[in-house]
């Protein structure tokens, strides 16, 4: 998955300079960004502050984890079950 080459911080502060009144072309403009990755971020990050953010990625990143495990150990469970039937 690829990395957001903002910080929290910086989105924070791009998303609020939006509620403070800053047109979103302009705002994108001097970013450098998409106005599809501004629209992510507002629906993404809207109301949160950076504190929360860093919490949501920690919680992805170890959700993203949990899921590999999971589905390595279904793995070496259906290679058992074929071994068993083969066995009997």
């Amino acid at each position: 998955m690829k990395h957001s080459s903002y910080s929290d911080h910086q989105i924070m502060d791009i998303l609020n300079q939006a509620t403070a009144g800053v047109a979103i072309p302009d705002l994108c403009r001097e970013h450098g960004m998409s106005r599809a990755t501004f629209y992510k971020w507002r629906a993404k990050y809207g109301g949160m502050d950076a504190s929360m953010i860093s919490r949501m990625k920690e919680l992805e990143d170890e959700n993203q984890r949990l899921k590999k495990m999971y589905a390595e150990a279904q793995l070496k469970a259906e290679i058992i079950q074929e071994a068993l039937r083969k066995k009997f």
